[in-house]
């Protein structure tokens, strides 16, 4: 595996190659992270990741300087995947001067659910992405379901910048309790950890009450959700949000339209905050 950091290099090292296929990471990597690598080489050749942990889409109270770099480890872990290119820019080779042109997502969709919790959040995800994009000119890019919002967001914006590439989506990697896979599940502690499914198990009885209730109106979506943040709040969480929206544009549901849905959530346990979601 070749490790480049700079961007010319990159090009060059790629040059010729009509069917890259590219998985973005922020490093710490994980089963999760290695299965978007496996799907990878399913959809193009060679396969080349990133791993950058972007300033720009972490807020001034967020864990920019304490989210876990383990650089040596995942080197190993993306050998072993056959993973041809490993780009791992500094910040002064992705960011030479001050990044002032940005990418703002559409309001109704980037100012919502993560975006109304982390304002500026998927301004920097766009941002980073389309130049990463830039930089390694696939044809393919793979993004896990587990960041629901974001694969919408990066795959609309591929769309509307005709860029020439296809979006994949990856189904999200579970440990065998029901718990995402995430990189911030390091810093759960063991009781913390032990609690952590329990998001998961409140989105599948969610899932189960909607599925049941047959057809729901608004009224009633929005009183399941805050059952549902009720109980977790009695267990100890501090959620953000739990959301049951439509998949095609993660609008609420209205009682004339019953599209599919998708419940989509956010909590902290202790310092940690964890996100995921459950299609219907």
């Amino acid at each position: 595996m070749k490790i480049i950091s700079d961007i010319q290099e990159l090009r060059s090292q790629l040059r010729g190659q009509n069917r890259a296929s590219f998985v973005p990471t922020m490093g710490n990597l994980h089963e999760g992270h290695l299965s978007l690598m496996r799907l990878a080489r399913l959809h193009g050749d060679p396969v080349v990741a990133s791993i950058f942990v972007n300033r720009l889409q972490f807020g001034p109270n967020e864990d920019f300087d304490t989210y876990p770099r383990t650089m040596d480890a995942d080197i190993a872990k993306l050998e072993k995947e056959g993973v041809y290119v490993l780009f791992a820019p500094r910040e002064k080779d992705l960011y030479p001067e001050p990044q002032e042109y940005r990418i703002k997502p559409p309001q109704q969709l980037g100012d919502i659910l993560e975006g109304e919790f982390r304002p500026g959040f998927f301004i920097g995800v766009c941002t980073v992405v389309m130049k990463l994009f830039s930089c390694v000119q696939p044809s393919v890019s793979i993004f896990g379901k587990k960041d629901y919002q974001q694969l919408m967001i990066i795959r609309q914006m591929v769309q509307q910048f005709a860029l020439p590439m296809e979006i994949i989506p990856a189904e999200t990697i579970r440990a065998a309790d029901g718990l995402a896979l995430s990189s911030r599940n390091s810093f759960l502690s063991q009781d913390e950890r032990a609690e952590a499914p329990q998001l998961q198990n409140a989105l599948q009885d969610l899932r189960q009450q909607i599925l049941d209730l047959g057809a729901c109106n608004p009224q009633q979506l929005l009183a399941l959700e805050k059952k549902v943040k009720d109980v977790l709040i009695a267990r100890g969480w501090q959620p953000d949000y739990i959301a049951i929206r439509q998949q095609k544009d993660l609008l609420t549901p209205s009682d004339i339209e019953r599209a599919p849905l998708v419940i989509l959530a956010a909590a902290k346990l202790g310092k940690t905050r964890l996100i995921d979601n459950l299609e219907i």
